[in-house]
């Protein structure tokens, strides 16, 4: 048999009927699992022993009706210790419980409970009285029982507060991180529509670029017109003063045999008295003087001077 189970001989061997007597056992510990075999415990007394604290395995012993604690060496009960709904007396008398967990009030079936000779704080050692008989301790699980209510309903209505600031406080963080990722939606917006801006404004300043050079060239082609059109004209005037030159140098060939036949006619023939002939041979005299003066020529005047009979 393992030592447990020893144990649990032990402890059905101290059962009588539904009350367990462990007291001056000089135990440190609760056997928990040894108890809770035995649901029909009761009533368990562990007082005269060397408990220092209960585990809170102990508050799963929600068979305990009445249980001793008194004259140990207990700091405090576990948190969970308002499990043990059906308990109706406790003694806790001679231990060094400062104060009680809260779920303490949740002991609504306690009708006894003595808190003598512990270190409790001032406001719960008032509540508490004194417990000098049964009629004292009936009024100090009554007093106790509403004092540690008021507690939890205080830390409760605390815990609110506190769950209702942490849910503002996540409410305004979310709210603030909204704002922030709506102030930079409309960041990214403004700096799109910026970007988009300026991409029209070279848009519009490439296109005022082309029109312009487009316009320079068409300016540039358009004086370049008349130029190319002028050297055309200018050429095709040769062509036709090419075409009227030996017309006209006919022409004043022609002139020029038909004024020196007149001077012939009117210089070397009879005519030359003739009404018609004087102005001929007055030009033709004066001409005759005007080349006598060059000596390049006088000597053919000589000779057609010499000619005329």
């Amino acid at each position: 048999m393992s030592k447990g189970s020893g144990k649990a001989v032990n402890l059905r061997d101290k059962l009588d009927g539904n009350e367990l007597d462990l007291s001056l056992s000089d135990l440190t510990e609760v056997p928990v699992k040894d108890l809770a075999c035995l649901p029909k415990a009761t009533v368990l007394d562990v007082s005269c022993n060397n408990l220092r604290v209960l585990p809170s395995e102990f508050c799963s012993l929600t068979h305990l009706v009445k249980l001793d604690l008194s004259k140990n060496q207990l700091v405090q009960l576990p948190p969970e210790f308002g499990r043990l709904v059906n308990l109706q007396h406790l003694d806790l008398y001679n231990n060094k419980l400062v104060v009680l967990p809260v779920s303490f009030a949740q002991l609504k079936n306690l009708k006894w409970l003595d808190l003598k000779d512990n270190p409790l704080e001032p406001t719960l050692a008032k509540v508490a009285g004194d417990c000098l008989d049964e009629k004292q301790c009936r009024v100090c699980a009554s007093h106790v029982l509403q004092h540690m209510r008021v507690l939890q309903s205080d830390m409760d209505r605390e815990k609110q507060r506190r769950l209702q600031a942490e849910r503002e406080q996540e409410k305004k963080r979310e709210a603030e991180q909204r704002a922030k990722e709506a102030r930079e939606r409309e960041l990214r917006k403004k700096e799109k529509a910026e970007e988009k801006e300026r991409k029209r404004r070279e848009y519009d300043a490439q296109r005022a670029a082309r029109a312009s050079q487009e316009q320079l060239d068409a300016n540039q082609k358009a004086e370049a017109e008349p130029a190319q059109q002028q050297p055309c004209a200018v050429s095709s005037a040769p062509k036709v003063q090419t075409s009227w030159l030996p017309f006209i140098l006919k022409l004043f060939l022609l002139l020029l045999l038909a004024a020196a036949a007149m001077v012939a006619v009117c210089q070397l023939t009879e005519l030359r008295r003739d009404e018609a002939c004087v102005p001929i041979n007055s030009l033709y005299a004066d001409l005759v003087s005007a080349l006598k003066r060059q000596e390049v020529v006088s000597r053919i005047l000589q000779k057609l001077s010499s000619q005329q009979p």
